[in-house]
């Protein structure tokens, strides 16, 4: 006879059509109770709907001890049943430090990019994680909390894509019970006990207080708003994409051009939501977009022509005669463009774009020659210069973040003194970028992880730029 609980995800899973007959799921699994869970759930169904199951395991190298026996836990639990099992080895430390994230925001990343490369490279169909009713109310919660709109009161999504979440329908204190009942074990995060996060003060202190104090279905009721407002947000996507076909036009650099009369005509809530998602299209993601700059661009349909605003990310909306059209600046009008440094006048001519990850192939796609680079456009601090060098100037020559001095380097590299003033250097501040004709910084390599990606190309030989076509994007020698 079939487990209660087990019987009520199968249900919820055929209800929304998460799992089908010969899918592979990818299910991550920390070794926590939820994931646990989640595994064993899976494992539980597999046979009856006609599906297989794999493991993602990432190891974040923050735990030491505790995360090597998290990792050994899974292992043999996958063995136990007989499930094939991925190991992922991360230093989220360094990562977040990379891209000024909070480690819980790079954690998060690195385990959604770890499942997205399992499920590329072994056929798998689903990837399926282990968030429940509780993670929602969470989401819902401090959504509101930070400000948002009816996106934000969606929370997290059952399906979106081929992304699925089998317990959304369940609480934790169910998970629990079900892993008790069955006489499973879990590993703990001591982490998740600290209030050093916000999610986790939430947990914690907030949601507790709702349930204790206003209202014990607090969570439950929670959920029930996310769910209408995800009915809303579908609706809003259709009439939206509806108004796309009759408001908005391409001119034929690329731009995207609104026509006023028939935006005007438009509900407000959809006239906002195309808005934003024509300044998405051209930026290539929503993260910087805020209500002002909705607003912003809105406002110009009662400006007159020639008007401009600026939006994140080098795009930039202009009133033009009967519309509005949004587009990207110039690269060099770009706040992480190049700056010359004064001694540039006799610098080899640089040429810069932006490009989406999403619109290559890593790593086949990055360029292999010698005068043409791409660096991980996000994690750029200041605007790159092209310079000869400065004391303090420093590179970083390995994964780790290791430091090492310039001067150090080229010594290292037995670069006769004569000629290190001579060479032309890409910088980031300080911090040396990339030194034509030798080696790249490290810290810039395009990952998996990589969101935008900026190509720097030399164009025209300076005087003391090596000429050599290496493949190698580091050392060019």
């Amino acid at each position: 006879m079939m487990n209660r609980f087990v019987e009520q995800t199968e249900k919820y899973v055929k209800k929304l059509g998460m799992i089908g007959r010969d899918d592979v799921v990818a299910a991550g699994v920390s070794g926590g109770a939820d994931s646990v869970c989640l595994l064993f759930v899976l494992c539980a169904l597999r046979e009856q709907i006609g599906f297989t199951v794999k493991v993602c395991h990432v190891n974040h190298g923050l735990r030491g001890a505790d995360a090597d026996a998290d990792e050994r836990y899974v292992k043999e639990l996958c063995r136990r049943l007989g499930v094939e099992c991925r190991l992922f080895h991360e230093n989220v430390e360094l990562i977040a430090a990379k891209r000024k994230q909070s480690l819980e925001e790079a954690g998060r990343m690195v385990r959604r990019a770890a499942l997205e490369k399992m499920c590329a490279e072994d056929n798998c169909t689903k990837i399926a994680t282990a968030h429940h009713r509780d993670d929602n109310a969470e989401t819902v919660l401090l959504n509101i909390a930070r400000g948002t709109g009816l996106r934000g009161l969606c929370g997290i999504w059952p399906v979106r894509g081929n992304w699925i979440r089998p317990l959304l329908w369940a609480g934790r204190r169910e998970i629990e019970e079900f892993l008790r009942e069955q006489g499973t074990e879990w590993r703990t995060d001591a982490t998740n006990e600290e209030d050093i996060y916000t999610r986790n003060r939430i947990r914690h202190r907030v949601i507790p207080l709702l349930e204790r104090d206003v209202n014990p279905a607090a969570a439950v009721h929670l959920t029930e708003l996310s769910g209408q407002a995800r009915e809303l947000w579908d609706l809003l996507e259709q009439k939206t994409q509806e108004a796309r076909d009759r408001c908005v036009h391409t001119d034929e650099s690329g731009r995207l051009i609104l026509d006023i009369t028939a935006l005007e005509a438009e509900h407000p809530a959809v006239r906002k939501q195309l808005v934003k998602c024509c300044i998405a299209g051209v930026l290539g993601s929503e993260k910087d977009i805020a209500a002002v700059h909705v607003r912003d661009v809105l406002a110009l349909s009662g400006r007159q022509s020639g008007r401009m605003v600026t939006l994140p990310g080098g795009v930039c909306a202009d009133r033009i005669c009967g519309g509005i059209r949004i587009g990207r600046r110039e690269a060099a009008e770009s706040r992480r463009g190049f700056s010359p440094a004064p001694e540039s006048g006799d610098a080899p001519r640089i040429i810069t774009r932006i490009i989406e990850q999403r619109d290559v192939r890593l790593p086949e796609d990055i360029p292999q020659k010698g005068y043409t680079k791409w660096l991980d456009y996000d994690i750029i601090k200041n605007s790159l210069s092209i310079r000869k060098r400065r004391p303090g100037d420093y590179l970083r020559i390995d994964n780790t973040g290791s430091r090492q001095k310039l001067k150090t380097y080229f010594i290292n590299e037995k670069i006769p003194r004569e000629e290190r003033d001579k060479l032309w250097l890409i910088a980031d501040g300080p911090e040396i970028v990339w030194i034509p004709g030798y080696r790249m910084n490290c810290a810039y390599y395009v990952t998996e992880s990589t969101e935008r990606i900026l190509e720097i190309k030399i164009t025209e030989d300076g005087t003391n730029v090596r000429d050599d076509q290496s493949i190698d994007p580091g050392r060019e020698s």
